[in-house]
């Protein structure tokens, strides 16, 4: 009787210092919490179509298809788990070692070839065929339509809930608002310069409300000339840049095939405009501001300095 008693007392301790241990490393953070999610059966997400989207576990092979959304995973600290990318997704460096499946048109079949349990992709992939096959397949599909700032940092949240990374996601959100916030009070009071920013020059297209570009030329406190259109990526006519008359005319850094000076160049037929005799023309980094990723406000704060170089001086680099 007393063998079998401390037998059950012998198994009683072991279990406790096991109930222990576990518990020890949970709180430690060396039992990751996504295999709590695991246990928990499926999740059901609902992607920027409104598709329902069902995770059955948590993913470990992801496919994504924007370069934004390869930062995103990256920053947050998932870059093992990205198991192909586009062929523009270079950053960070390491993404660029992943095998690639095309960018707007995606190669269905190097896809599947990588066994993803997460596809990830933006709007503009959005060809039917493709999206079809996929869901024939099985394979989970994510679609993500950045039109606002806002969109980007709740974008990063809920990559951060799907993939058991909140805590990382919810700070590097948190950090990029506060950014924005510091940005945007430090120049509500200042003068507002008219901006055209230039995303391709023949046809003149630009940015216009809806599109986060246009946001981000608001918080670092320009004017966009385009503010009135209807689209977020309008024509513009040279009529039109005439009457609203640029201040700054920005460009992206990759559009520039003849380079600023080409630009320049060509802009000089237009002298009366004001950016035009006061040689203020400017390029920006494209993959800081034409991507809706992590460092979109990093672009934000760069267009803030060309616009008030005298306030940012002052101001290292982030």
């Amino acid at each position: 009787m007393g063998r079998v008693a401390s037998q059950k007392t012998g198994l009683w301790i072991a279990q406790s210092i096991v109930w222990m241990c576990l518990a020890a490393l949970l709180v430690a953070g060396l039992i990751p919490l996504s295999a709590q999610a695991n246990e928990a059966g499926p999740r059901t997400f609902f992607d920027d179509l409104d598709r329902k989207v069902i995770l059955t576990h948590m993913p470990r092979r992801i496919v994504s298809l924007a370069p934004s959304i390869t930062e995103t995973l990256f920053a947050i600290g998932l870059g093992e788990r990205v198991a192909g990318v586009t062929q523009y997704c270079d950053y960070p460096p390491e993404a660029q070692t992943r095998p690639k499946v095309g960018y707007i048109h995606p190669s269905l079949e190097s896809v599947v070839a990588l066994q993803p349990d997460l596809v990830l992709a933006p709007r503009e992939f959005l060809r039917g065929e493709v999206l079809g096959k996929l869901e024939q397949l099985k394979i989970p599909t994510y679609i993500m339509d950045a039109s606002m700032i806002d969109d980007v940092l709740s974008h990063i949240r809920t990559l951060g809930r799907m993939l058991g990374a909140s805590d990382a996601a919810d700070e590097l959100a948190g950090r990029m608002q506060r950014h924005l916030d510091e940005i945007k009070a430090r120049t509500a009071t200042l003068p507002r310069p008219r901006v055209l920013y230039v995303l391709n020059s023949d046809p003149l297209i630009t940015v216009g409300p809806g599109s986060f570009i246009h946001q981000a030329i608001e918080l670092a406190g320009g004017s966009n000339i385009a503010a009135s259109a209807r689209m977020a990526y309008p024509r513009l006519s040279m009529e039109a840049v005439l009457k609203e008359d640029p201040e700054l005319i920005v460009f992206p850094r990759s559009a520039l095939e003849r380079g600023l000076d080409g630009e320049r160049q060509r802009w000089q037929r237009w002298a009366t405009l004001s950016a035009v005799k006061q040689g203020q023309f400017h390029r920006l980094p494209n993959e800081l501001l034409n991507r809706p990723g992590p460092r979109v406000v990093q672009g934000v704060e760069t267009l803030a300095r060309i616009l008030h170089p005298d306030t940012f001086e002052e101001r290292g680099s982030r």
